[in-house]
């Protein structure tokens, strides 16, 4: 009769947590891709579910503004980036980063052989996109005292880096570098973040309202977030899956490049991740990049610019890669 009792206890139980499920919806940066390859290995792996959450993942892409949705409510979280958060400080839109799956910016430059260090750009014509213009370029330009006109517009076509010697153009180290092994063309690749370029990488950002309200499922999230990176780096085969679900003109060499270049590169588990945990940020780099952006003219001073991030969620974490 114990025996039994118990049973209908667990059965009771395990069908409360089945309906108990939070459901969230995540929006991405761009197409799916191996760079996105955590979520949707949260997804595939359980991980998610485990967390107690429903979770859908939504592609991002050059038509998709990701913080208007996040602040119309269509998002519950987004795959974000320092500078357009502090941005949205300024501009008075109410968002918040709880987490950096990437200790590292992915953005870098591509250049040809002859270049040795990113000093070598002086001479050079530089293709940065629009993107790139509110982000990145104002501190390269300032770094290695680099002329306005010597940028030009990126356009996403590698052909005329390929037909230029005295070209460079931005890049990551998942894609372009790839594109150009494909074709046969040898380059190197620089990451600024190697440079001392300080924003983190693929963060999670939600709206203030929902850290307020709902810490307890911010913390479950970003810890079964940060559980699924840390699953899909050791076999990436679930998560690619359903990369290729969502974006099939995703190739599997692609993926595979990538995940290795994540790597290689440390992104998830390089710098303080390593001694502190996966996800975690620090007062110093936020602050560090803060005052990039109010050097470069980017944003102005902001009072308040400390509520772009909060480390509640990711201080104690210790996901350790």
């Amino acid at each position: 009769m114990m025996k039994s009792a118990l049973t209908a206890l667990t059965l009771v139980f395990a069908t409360t947590l089945a309906q108990a499920q939070d459901k969230v919806t995540f929006l991405t940066s761009w197409y799916a891709q191996a760079e996105h390859g955590g979520y949707y290995q949260a997804i595939a792996t359980g991980i998610y579910r485990k967390y107690g959450l429903d979770v859908t993942v939504k592609m991002g892409g050059p038509q998709v503004n990701s913080v208007q949705l996040l602040a119309a409510g269509a998002a519950d979280f987004i795959m974000g980036k320092d500078f357009q958060v502090l941005s949205g400080i300024e501009q008075g839109v109410p968002m918040v980063t709880v987490g950096a799956v990437f200790q590292k910016e992915p953005q870098g430059m591509v250049t040809h052989t002859d270049v040795n260090t990113l000093a070598d750009l002086k001479d050079k014509t530089i293709l940065v996109a629009t993107s790139g213009r509110s982000t990145w370029w104002p501190w390269l330009q300032k770094k290695y005292n680099l002329k306005e006109e010597q940028a030009r517009p990126y356009t996403f076509n590698m052909q005329p880096f390929f037909a230029d010697q005295t070209m460079a153009q931005q890049g990551f180290p998942g894609s372009e570098p790839f594109s150009a092994e494909k074709a046969g063309q040898k380059v190197k690749f620089f990451l600024f973040a190697d440079e001392g370029y300080p924003p983190y990488g693929n963060t999670i950002v939600a709206m203030q309202k929902t850290v307020k309200e709902k810490p307890e499922l911010v913390q479950r999230f970003v810890k079964a977030t940060l559980e699924g990176w840390k699953s899909y780096l050791a076999n990436p085969a679930p998560g690619n899956a359903l990369i290729k679900q969502d974006n099939p003109k995703m190739e599997d060499d692609v993926l595979a490049y990538s995940v290795l270049k994540m790597k290689e590169m440390k992104f998830f588990d390089g710098g303080d991740a390593g001694r502190m945990g996966a996800g975690i940020m620090t007062d110093a780099r936020w602050k560090s990049t803060y005052d990039l952006m109010v050097s470069s003219g980017q944003i102005k001073p902001i009072a308040n610019w400390q509520q772009a991030y909060t480390l509640q969620f990711v201080k104690d974490l210790k996901v350790m890669p």
